[in-house]
């Protein structure tokens, strides 16, 4: 049988954010659920690289969730929100 490649979940946030951990560690903690499904990518936001895909994407605020490259949540979500917007996939 053969296994399909991760889909890639990627967070865009900055180190002094708030909001941008609560939402780590709720992926942190949802994601092990959906075994190998999904593969977490983070991107700091401050820093070069991060800065030129957040203009690229049109990214003006942190955390950005992407999924697949694109942006499903632009702030965090309740748990219950990512749980049924990850099983979409």
């Amino acid at each position: 049988m053969k296994e399909s490649k991760p889909i890639t979940i990627e967070l865009f946030s900055t180190m002094t954010c708030p909001n941008c951990t609560i939402l780590k560690r709720m992926l942190e903690d949802v994601l092990p659920q959906f075994g190998n499904k999904f593969v977490l990518k983070k991107t700091s936001a401050n820093m070069p690289g991060g800065m030129i895909r957040t203009m690229k994407l049109g990214i003006h605020a942190v955390p950005a969730l992407l999924i697949e490259k694109k942006i499903v949540f632009r702030s965090v979500p309740t748990r219950e929100e990512l749980i049924t917007v990850l099983k979409t996939y």
